[in-house]
């Protein structure tokens, strides 16, 4: 199916997220959108899939017929269907009920005619999905192709991914490129939105870049890199050399620390951690990182082994303990345990506050959120509210809601879903504490992330726990190696 968008404008409030997109994708053809966080990527697929609706004076044009789309039913109904970065299924149902949801046939479909249905299509993509498995089961990557089956079934002739690759692993990246080449050698349009220059490279035909809500350029393979960055920043951008922590005096000290849940169990982890250093979290997802991580926020309690933060025994303390002690701690679901959906930036930053009186002065939470506004670099106003904001805009505020002085900041993906300016502010800002003798620990699935910003790096692999080794002498390889389970034995003593 040809897709053209023909003059598409979209305000919110004051802010203007599309002015005058024009964009025209053939039948067959894998289309990237590129754009850093907030560019206007998102709005505009958005408004081809139905889910908002553009400002009055443009166009949609499918095979040369112009549409109107008011609802992601009568997107579907178009042949257009959208792949959404956090997919939209019922984690609590099987995988068959997922697939039947939003189909019409009445109260009782024929579940044995769609159990084919779904096979044949599994069968073709060579997803390995069971129809009677609960969706909770799934990877990241697995409940992707259950919603690009679904969408196909369903009659997509154009399938729109949103920020697909983020919070895969590289096996399920490369399932994922093989079924969208497929399905484009099919005819069908494949609209592959990112801010990640290689996999935008790797997979796409031809590229439009958005950036602060216009387009600014497109082109085609073969692709230069640095005209693409230019192009989504205005200007060039170099992550720029490590620059090593100085280490202080320890912050937290973990003594023989083991941890456990129904299906690992960490022992016996020693590990001083000082002022100024970054410790890295590298592993597989569920390898025991999260878990880590958590009992050095008190969110998790060590089943035994001991936790002091700066001389005080905080072991089997409880998470507001930490926190008054110095603790912060941002998950990597911003919106879910982060932020407050339905609340504006101010009321976060009024809600971080110690409070001063028994009433709010929300003149004075106007001006706060005014400053750490301007200071963090939010593209956002006092009164937005955060789920608003794009990603990298909700990572700065979280950011900004940190208290201060802190003495030990832990993050898990503080970069996922951003793109390099944003990741370079951040960790800016971060590094920033450390001057100020905090100790971060953060969690990356991004290796390179990983080696760029931490002094030491822990790898996890099946409840095993490296010793920390030295970032800047380690490479991506050597760490790969780790958390794909090679090479532990060469390590000496790891816990275990």
């Amino acid at each position: 199916m040809n897709v053209e968008l023909k003059n598409i404008h979209k305000h919110f409030g004051t802010v203007y997220a599309n002015k005058g997109i024009n964009l025209n994708i053939p039948a067959g053809t894998i289309q990237g959108i590129l754009g850093e966080n907030g560019a206007g990527k998102s709005t505009l697929m958005k408004i081809l899939s139905g889910f908002i609706q553009a400002d009055p004076g443009g166009e949609i044009i499918l095979d040369g017929s112009p549409v109107i789309i008011h609802s992601p039913a009568d997107a579907i109904h178009d042949g257009i269907g959208m792949l959404h970065q956090d997919p939209l299924d019922f984690p609590p149902m099987r995988i068959l009920d997922n697939f039947l949801l939003g189909q019409s046939g009445g109260l009782f479909p024929n579940r044995n005619a769609v159990a084919l249905d779904f096979k044949r299509l599994a069968d073709q993509f060579d997803f390995s999905l069971d129809p009677d498995s609960y969706v909770d089961a799934l990877t990241v990557g697995e409940r992707q192709q259950l919603e690009i089956i679904r969408l196909l079934w369903m009659g997509a002739r154009v399938l729109i991914l949103d920020e697909p690759t983020t919070g895969i692993s590289s096996l399920q990246k490369a399932k994922l490129f093989a079924t969208l080449k497929i399905l484009a050698e099919q005819g069908k349009t494949i609209i592959f939105v990112s801010h990640k220059l290689e996999d935008v490279e790797h997979l796409c035909h031809q590229v439009a870049v958005l950036r602060a809500g216009e387009m600014v350029g497109e082109t085609r393979t073969p692709y230069v890199t640095s005209k693409l960055v230019e192009m989504m920043f205005g200007k060039a951008i170099t992550l720029g050399a490590r620059q090593p922590g100085e280490a202080g005096d320890v912050v937290i000290s973990m003594k023989d620390i083991s941890l456990e849940d129904v299906r690992l169990r960490i022992k016996n982890v020693n590990l001083d951690i000082r002022a100024g250093e970054v410790i890295g979290l590298a592993g597989m997802e569920g390898s025991g990182q999260g878990m880590f991580i958590r009992a050095c926020a008190g969110l998790v309690r060590p089943v035994g082994g001991r936790i002091q933060l700066k001389g005080q025994d905080l072991t089997g303390k409880t998470y507001h303990t930490f926190k008054r002690a110095g603790v912060n701690f941002l998950p990597a679901a911003r919106l879910e345990e982060g932020l407050v959906p339905g609340l504006s930036l101010t009321d976060h930053f009024v809600l971080a506050e110690e409070p001063k009186g028994l009433f709010i002065d929300h003149a004075a939470g106007q001006k706060l959120a005014e400053e750490r506004i301007r200071s963090f670099n939010i593209r956002g106003a006092p009164h937005s509210p955060v789920e608003s904001l794009s990603g990298g805009n909700q990572q700065r505020a979280e950011l900004a809601l940190l208290q201060s002085p802190l003495s030990l900041v832990l993050l898990e993906h503080p970069t996922r879903g951003l793109d390099i300016e944003s990741v370079i502010y951040i960790w800016s800002k971060l590094k920033e504490r450390c001057k100020q003798g905090a100790s971060i620990i953060f969690i990356s699935s991004d290796l390179e992330e990983v080696l760029q910003y931490s002094d030491r790096v822990l790898v996890f692999f099946s409840g095993k726990v490296s010793e920390p080794l030295d970032a800047g002498r380690t490479t991506v390889e050597e760490l790969g190696q780790l958390i794909g389970g090679k090479g532990w034995a060469d390590m000496g003593e790891a816990h275990d």
